[in-house]
């Protein structure tokens, strides 16, 4: 095998070819307000293809675009469904939490009438409240709150222009689903005829890992969330079933189910002031309901499910989300998997050339 000898024109080739990439990175960081909702579209358009694809040619829905009105119907009734299983029983909840505290508070102060007792203050230490507000304390907090306060109004512009783009989302969704077989064929003609085979392997391995990740996920997710329902339930934990589910949604993004950890404290809350129990026994309960379906998802569901999914040994599995989440954080953990089976499937196709005899063996199979 004769070794290519570096000439002077391949390297500025290469020199050219990486310099094209550095102002790619740097375009794309550049525009990647702009470029978001259209990545955030073609995500949501690449799940839902498959539910279009069966709504126009097993429900024989006439025409592609009423398939995908039918379709986002659809999402959308049960995304209502879902919520309205799970946010009316907490909202209900937080009433009868406020109405307990209110309860409390007349009992343990012997106050009758809140409001009423709220305006007596307010009379009986009018000239204290006034001193206070002419204090200079009061215009250096002042003078410190109005930055905070022009970050909310900032913020707040910042989810109007969020809902924009979820709008401008949607429509991009909307017309990539129209032409998805077009688009999803038409792709690789953006790089050169000799980098093409290149690339089209290259994506193949990147769906193929995609298409076992969501499916892995998902299950895992949903294994989740019936462990969560089933330890609520055992624990007579308020809205058991309801919280499960959230958990169990909230973990398709893994390790997002953290997160109810909050509304898990309020409703331990709730349950010691209806019932006069104990909140630390109760919290502690909820939390080891945590804890022991945790541990059973990281040691046996996710290795199990995933591994055999993404073609890992579940050693290895764990071991990228280790070293993912060390390295970028929450982000990490999220990508680890989908991004470790790429960078494996990329050593076996073109650094060991194992992906390729691996094809050549399937075929003389068959």
């Amino acid at each position: 095998m004769t070794e290519k000898t570096i000439t002077f024109d391949r390297f500025i080739r290469w020199m050219l070819g990486g310099l094209l990439g550095v102002v790619i990175l740097l375009l794309i960081n550049y525009l990647s307000s702009v470029l978001l909702p259209f990545v955030v579209a073609w995500l949501f358009a690449y799940l839902l293809y498959p539910v279009v694809k069966f709504v126009q040619h097993r429900l024989h829905v006439p025409g592609r675009a009423l398939s995908i009105i039918v379709t986002l119907i659809g999402v959308i009734a049960i995304m209502a469904g879902i919520i309205f299983l799970i946010i009316p029983p907490m909202i209900e909840q937080f009433e009868k939490l406020g109405s307990l505290a209110t309860d409390y508070i007349q009992k343990s102060a012997h106050i009758t009438d809140i409001p009423a007792a709220a305006q007596q203050w307010l009379m009986d230490n009018q000239d204290e409240i006034e001193r206070f507000f002419r204090s200079d304390d009061f215009t250096e907090g002042v003078k410190m709150a109005m930055p905070q306060i022009f970050s909310v109004l900032g913020k707040t512009a910042s989810v109007i222009v969020s809902i924009i783009a979820s709008f401008i989302t949607l429509l991009y969704m909307f017309f990539i689903l129209l032409d998805y077989e077009y688009l999803s064929s038409s792709w690789i003609r953006i790089f050169p005829k000799k980098a093409r085979p290149f690339w089209r392997a290259l994506m193949s391995d990147a769906e193929r890992a995609l298409n076992n990740y969501i499916r892995g996920q998902g299950l895992v997710a949903l294994i989740m969330g019936i462990l969560f329902c089933i330890g609520f339930t055992i624990i007579d934990f308020p809205m058991a079933i309801g919280l499960g589910i959230m958990i169990g949604i909230m973990d398709l993004v893994p390790y997002l189910h953290t997160l109810a950890l909050i509304p898990t404290v309020l409703l331990a809350l709730l349950k010691s002031a209806d019932t006069g129990q104990n909140f630390w026994l109760i919290l502690i309960m909820a939390l080891a309901v945590f804890l022991i379906v945790q541990l059973i998802c990281d040691m046996v569901v996710t290795p199990k499910v995933m591994g055999k999914a993404m073609g890992l040994n579940p050693a290895i599995l764990l071991l990228s989300l280790s070293v993912w989440g060390a390295l970028l954080g929450f982000i990490g953990l999220i990508i680890a998997l989908p991004l470790t089976t790429l960078l494996i499937a990329y050593y076996k196709r073109y650094v060991t050339k194992d992906g390729e005899k691996e094809e050549e063996g399937e075929k003389s199979s068959e």
